[in-house]
């Protein structure tokens, strides 16, 4: 087959994967059109009830066709896809759904990007703003891209778009945990903390808004398997893979662009620089242990504060600060709640009452020592800013 499109693959080591489950009734065209084009074509039939198997059974001579006896999840399809393409020897794939949404039109413009990019991942960024789009797609979308960026520190436009192109030799190198929906958010997180580049490139989608679509998105169950997953990369992300970027980048050159961009000559007036600190310090000391961070990115967010500047001043609770801080704040406590009756000690005497109460006292010394210390802070530094730093011109 000597098609552009089928040249452009070949140049490039790619095929195109579709997986899909019982979409029967938009298969054959999206089918016909590849076949048109290329063989470079995986197609992972995930379980279908409907008249899938049968239907694929006249192009098993022609694609790559996988079958799952029972439905296990997209992130199954394509992790399966992933492993038979690099079996067989592609170095990228072109994942496109099967419901009839995405243009086959667009395939080349993934094969230019990954020629200027080799090694990347490539995004298709769908236009939200278009007419037809389910509101609860553009809200998704949002919450997916706000999340990505807390757990990567980049910006992505549709990071819930299905039309990629994924390199696959990194990925034959990863151990995944995810088997659904969750899976096109864990591999695109992980590759941009392995150093892979995302960029994005304009894609159309049709929206079918006859009621036609054929959707097995179950928006309680799949969104609250998102949410764990998120919520598990966020702390990776804070806990680990940040700290560790952070530590490796360091160097006089990177510390001083650093200090520059974020501190020294940052566009951020001295006293809305200092509230940052000050409210970074305030999130790093409020008693929501394993939480601090990820509420701290949040109102920043919110409030549109520096979000780097607001999550380094957060990191005052690093362990070797820890044990000063819970001191502290119980002693502060002290002066609202009065133990002088019931000292704090540790013996088989102890009741559950007097550990309510200690800590309780502990809850609203860390309140209170959190505001001192956020006040107390973002004040000193602005003393400092004014003697020391110049104050930005406004434009």
């Amino acid at each position: 087959m000597t098609s552009e499109l089928d040249s452009m693959l070949r140049a490039a080591d790619c095929c195109i994967v579709v997986p899909t489950y019982n979409n029967a009734p938009f298969l054959p065209a999206l089918l016909e059109r590849l076949a048109a084009e290329t063989h470079r074509v995986v197609i992972v039939n995930d379980g279908s009830t409907d008249d899938t198997r049968q239907l694929l059974e006249s192009y098993e001579n022609t694609f790559l066709v996988l079958h799952h006896d029972q439905n296990k999840g997209k992130g199954m399809a394509l992790r399966n896809a992933f492993r038979a393409a690099w079996q067989a020897g592609y170095h990228h794939a072109i994942t496109i759904d099967s419901d009839g949404q995405h243009l086959t039109e667009d395939l080349p413009k993934f094969l230019e990007e990954v020629t200027r990019h080799p090694g990347s991942m490539i995004v298709g960024a769908r236009n939200m703003d278009q007419e037809g789009v389910p509101g609860k797609s553009s809200f998704g979308n949002r919450f997916s891209n706000f999340w990505f960026y807390v757990e990567t520190f980049q910006k992505l436009p549709d990071t819930q778009s299905g039309y990629r192109l994924y390199p696959l030799e990194p990925i034959s190198r990863m151990r995944f945990h995810t088997r659904k929906y969750e899976f096109e958010i864990e591999v695109l997180v992980r590759l941009a903390w392995r150093g892979v580049r995302i960029v994005s490139v304009p894609v159309s989608v049709i929206y079918h808004t006859d009621g036609s679509r054929i959707t097995h998105f179950r928006p309680f169950h799949d969104f609250a398997r998102i949410s764990v997953l998120n919520t598990v990369l966020v702390l990776l992300a804070f806990f680990y893979h940040h700290p560790r970027s952070f530590f490796r980048s360091l160097n006089w050159t990177n510390i001083k662009a650093f200090l520059n961009k974020n501190l020294l000559k940052t566009e951020a007036s001295n006293a809305k620089l200092a509230a940052e600190v000050g409210f970074g310090v305030f999130m790093g000391i409020f008693p929501i242990w394993g939480y601090q961070m990820l509420a701290a990115a949040f109102v920043a967010h919110l409030i549109r504060f520096n979000k780097v500047v607001v999550l380094l001043a957060s990191n005052i609770s690093i362990p070797p600060m820890i044990p000063f801080i819970i001191y502290g704040s119980y002693m502060m406590g002290g002066w609202v709640i009065d133990t002088s009756e019931r000292p704090l000690q540790f013996s088989t005497e102890i009741s559950v009452a007097d550990i309510g109460i200690h800590f309780t006292q502990y809850l609203l010394g860390a309140v209170m020592l959190s505001f001192a210390a956020g006040i107390g802070v973002g004040l000193l530094l602005y003393l400092l800013f004014l003697l020391f730093r110049k104050e930005p011109l406004k434009s």
